[in-house]
């Protein structure tokens, strides 16, 4: 045993909050449901806290949380109301809070993942990363993980593992890169406040990477309070 799974995180909608799982499906694609819908401007962007040629900057997209649903995901507004991707209801909020024409669609032929289907991180590295920059509120949240895993010590230890082949749960993935950082960790979220300081530690001290990116091998079910194995 490598690491034991602390959380399960899924984003069913790309940039926003997501929701807490005690178990989820791994499939190739990754978590069933996860960034399988995204708000998409009239150009084909993709809203998010960056900007850049394939994403779309939109202020204040943590304000809104998403969860599954029984035919796709349940967006939460902040004055509370929960509304349905495909409603059009959500796609005139969507459309009104940023002056433009918004929707939020299924993904398509490309891929909504920045990289590789699943997103790790340890608490070690959490631990590492509190120790450099002990005025700054470290909290997974900022980091968006699939898998957050329980490990010892204070270390990167999930740097060490790229090229290697693990279990997780009953399902087998590969550690493929290290996961690049961009300026979503520094936004405000719930009672997190914006802390450019993230950041910039994590850019100076380890490549602008923190956590790791992985492929999955075999399909299968993970649980919190599974291990983590390596084959």
């Amino acid at each position: 045993m490598v690491a034991t799974v602390a959380e399960l995180w899924c984003y069913p909608v790309k940039s926003l909050l997501g929701e807490q799982l005690q178990a989820a499906e791994v499939e190739q694609r990754g978590f069933v449901g996860d960034r399988l819908y995204a708000i998409v401007d009239r150009h084909g962007k993709l809203g998010s806290g960056k900007a850049t040629r394939r994403f779309r900057r939109l202020a204040g997209l943590f304000e809104l949380r998403a969860r599954s649903g029984p035919d796709g995901p349940l967006v939460t507004l902040p004055d509370g109301r929960e509304l349905a991707a495909g409603d059009p209801d959500l796609d005139g909020f969507l459309s009104e809070r940023y002056a433009d024409e918004l929707r939020v669609l299924r993904e398509g032929l490309a891929s909504h993942h920045d990289d590789s289907p699943l997103h790790l991180l340890t608490t070690s590295s959490l631990r590492w990363l509190a120790k450099k920059i002990p005025t700054s509120q470290i909290d997974r949240r900022r980091f968006r993980p699939n898998v957050l895993l329980d490990a010892a010590g204070d270390e990167l230890v999930d740097d060490t593992w790229v090229g290697r082949r693990f279990a997780l749960g009953s399902a087998e993935i590969t550690i493929v890169g290290r996961t690049d950082r961009c300026v979503m960790t520094t936004n405000a979220q719930s009672e997190l406040p914006k802390d450019p300081k993230v950041l910039r530690a994590v850019t100076e001290l380890n490549d602008a990477c923190l956590g790791v990116f992985a492929s999955v091998e075999q399909a299968g079910l993970v649980r919190v309070g599974d291990s983590l194995r390596a084959l």
